[in-house]
């Protein structure tokens, strides 16, 4: 194991905890490959019954991928270390796809920070997942904040969110909370911080093949505690706003309403990337049609070609390098993205039998 995952066992439950807390827990490709090998390693033994994922600081489960890593790497050739770009990425994909259909209940404790990559290993497919989150919990896919798109899966969990409410949260990037993760079917429980070490008494004392059970009467008497939903409030504009079907039609529909929440929606959708707007709302729309590997097959493809035209290098200088806050975006404005650009990030790269995520089934 790397300096940054630690793992244990205890009653039968195998313990994963991320410890890079000055990162906020950004998966390197170290920590990939420690998270994977654990997993394998407890897959198909049969004194673990279940796994819990968690974070050794309350300030975050995860923040994503390192994108300071993406862009360093990025800009090098082969030899100087991008090569190890394509490795995160086949490799965190596939990794994301071992969590969707792990044979064992699989507990992500989601307090604190979960963005990004750190959605991709917290969301477990229906027969594993159990997703908890608190009220320190903050909730996004906000790569097209970086000039990047919601991956790691994000083509499948979030087309698959009630309404529009998956469009929403990957075309704008916006952070939710508890409520909101519940109401968008992307956690499961809610506890509050307070009752955390509770939880973490429960977590090592149950036979980890009484888990499940266990987590979910601990969380009975909260439910409904983590407050009223946003989304759930905005629910009518946004299937409205976000089912008008591109999303130069969803800023015309938006600019139609003067609520609060149109006007600011606007706001924040005009410091996204143009283009990755657009491939966003294309990924969603295809991945709704898509199973799991599809998916991610579909979104590895993506991340080569948003590599080559370099939108997450700026997206990345922009906000973490340079901290200017300016990303010079290519096009600048919506009206010149054409469908042409859009499209060409869903060409193949590789023919099918060549695909780094072939063997996905």
């Amino acid at each position: 194991m790397s300096e940054h995952v630690h793992t244990s066992v205890s009653n039968g439950t195998g313990f994963i905890t991320l410890d890079r807390p000055k990162a906020l827990n950004s998966l390197s490709l170290a920590m990939v490959r420690d998270i994977t090998h654990a997993l394998m390693e407890w897959r198909d033994d049969s004194a673990i019954a279940a796994v819990v994922i968690r974070s050794s600081s309350e300030k975050a489960f995860c923040a994503g991928g390192d994108i300071r890593f993406f862009y360093d790497a990025g800009r090098a050739t082969p030899q100087g270390g991008s090569a190890l770009v394509e490795d995160f990425f086949t490799e965190e994909y596939a990794l994301n796809h071992l969590i969707h259909f792990y044979p064992k209940p699989y507990i992500a404790l989601m307090d604190g920070v979960v963005m990004g990559g750190g959605m991709g290993v917290a969301q477990g497919g229906p027969g594993c997942r159990v997703r908890i989150v608190t009220e320190r919990t903050k909730m996004a896919m906000p790569e097209v904040n970086i000039g990047l798109f919601p991956d790691v899966g994000g083509s499948y969990f979030l087309s698959r969110a009630p309404g529009k409410l998956g469009c929403y949260l990957g075309v704008t990037g916006v952070t939710v909370g508890a409520a909101d993760a519940l109401y968008a079917g992307l956690a499961d429980h809610y506890a509050p911080a307070a009752a955390m070490e509770v939880l973490s008494a429960i977590l090592e004392s149950t036979a980890g093949a009484e888990l499940a059970e266990a987590i979910a009467a601990f969380a009975e008497p909260f439910k409904g505690a983590a407050g009223d939903s946003r989304l759930a409030a905005e629910r009518a504009a946004i299937d409205r706003h976000f089912g008008a079907g591109s999303v130069p039609a969803i800023i015309a529909s938006l600019k139609t309403d003067d609520s609060a929440f149109a006007q600011k929606t606007l706001q924040v959708m005009a410091t996204r990337s143009p283009l990755m707007m657009c491939v966003t709302h294309e990924l969603i729309e295809r991945g709704a049609a898509l199973d799991v590997a599809g998916c991610l097959r579909m979104e590895r493809t993506l991340v080569r070609h948003n590599f080559e035209d370099g939108e997450v290098i700026e997206g990345v200088r922009a906000l973490v390098i340079d901290k200017d806050n300016a990303p010079q975006w290519k096009p600048a404005v919506l009206d010149e993205v054409d469908a042409a650009m859009v499209q060409r990030f869903f060409q193949p790269v590789w023919p099918d039998y060549a695909h780094p995520l072939r063997h996905l089934d």
